[in-house]
């Protein structure tokens, strides 16, 4: 039996969550919040209690730094829009799409959408992936086919939960160097 493309791209999501699972596995609030340089967009506490990202239309030159917190928003932000878009009748602003307010509901909004992007693509079949008519309303992809926005959406998870992994890294050995600059014993890797 061949396999379908849509299996091809669950099988190379898989491997990507497989990834965001392992990184996630013993990131804390502090970790998600940590910002690696000064010039740094993350998520923060509005005056109603919402957590919002820092954004901008066009993107800076140089591109800040980003924290955990930011990319994890960002995922929803891009997997909820998709997801809006290509298979109900369309999805929220960007504005609208906050941060949870910790690793661990942001974790279970992912967890959430993955599950959902799952099923989705389980439904398509090879017509419906060279087909563009749901990728029509999109921000990005208007002109690609649903196969080519899925596995667009496989390649950004992984390039983001590849920054996670990253800064996730980049914290724990901030904490280990301040650690032994202030005298204390820095844990075992």
């Amino acid at each position: 039996m061949t396999a379908t493309r849509a299996d091809l791209l669950i099988r190379q999501l898989d491997i990507a969550w497989a990834l965001f699972e392992y990184h996630l596995a013993d990131i804390d609030d502090d970790a998600c919040l940590w910002e690696p340089a000064p010039d740094c967009w993350t998520v923060r506490e509005d005056g109603r209690g919402r957590w919002i990202a820092d954004w901008a239309d066009t993107e800076p030159d140089p591109v800040p730094a980003v924290t955990i917190a930011w990319v994890t928003w960002h995922i929803d932000f891009w997997w909820t829009t998709t997801l809006g878009h290509c298979f109900g009748s369309g999805a929220p602003a960007r504005e609208e799409i906050t941060w949870p307010g910790g690793i661990a509901a942001a974790t279970g909004r992912l967890r959430a959408l993955n599950d959902e992007w799952r099923t989705r693509l389980r439904e398509l079949t090879d017509a419906d992936l060279d087909s563009a008519d749901r990728t029509a309303g999109l921000p990005w992809g208007r002109d690609m086919t649903l196969g080519d926005v899925a596995a667009w959406l496989n390649v950004e998870l992984t390039k983001n939960v590849a920054e996670i992994g990253l800064l996730h890294n980049l914290h724990k050995l901030h904490n280990v160097h301040d650690l032994r600059a202030t005298g204390g014993n820095a844990p075992s890797a």
